[in-house]
């Protein structure tokens, strides 16, 4: 008896994997791409168009400090975990490969978060202002606005947060 060819052919795992990781990286970068920001020049569209109050004062110290987020995305995890994943599958076969892959799924998990949060610190400033009522105030932002000891700045804030930028 002659042998009932297939319907169709049947398909790689390997490539269905590929792809599953393609789309779950792609997804992982989608959302990694939503970084709020902790800048002086940057505002929310909800933030523009609103009265602010400004005052002036004088830069008493600048202290370098890291801003991080206060949680990640999950991005870096999902890539990480795919990647692992995927990378601990080509590893043995049965049980073992099966092992090789959840290990291999976790510490990319694990090496996936470590990245995103290295890459979402961001340099900042904790600058403390002497206003001209005698008043002061400490603000922390980001470190791209240079700011000097003795300089004269505004402090902006009312809708959204505060920002330190030179006087002019």
């Amino acid at each position: 008896m002659a042998a009932h060819p297939r319907s169709s052919p049947r398909r790689a795992p390997g490539l269905r994997a590929m792809a599953a990781v393609g789309a779950l990286v792609a997804a992982a970068t989608l959302a990694g791409c939503a970084t709020p920001s902790a800048s002086g020049n940057v505002y929310s569209y909800g933030q523009a168009q609103r009265e602010q109050i400004s005052r002036n004062g004088t830069v008493l110290n600048v202290r370098n400090i890291t801003i991080q987020p206060e949680q990640t995305t999950g991005a870096g995890t999902i890539a990480g975990a795919a990647i692992g994943g995927l990378a601990g599958n080509q590893i043995g076969g049965g049980t073992g490969r099966t092992i090789a892959t959840v290990l291999g799924g976790l510490g990319g998990a694990l090496a996936g978060t470590s990245v995103e949060r290295g890459v979402q610190r961001q340099a900042g400033y904790e600058i403390t202002v002497r206003l001209d009522n005698g008043e002061t105030r400490v603000v922390a932002q980001e470190a791209d606005i240079p700011i000097q000891v003795g300089q004269r700045v505004q402090i902006v804030s009312g809708s959204g947060p505060t920002r330190v930028i030179p006087a002019r």
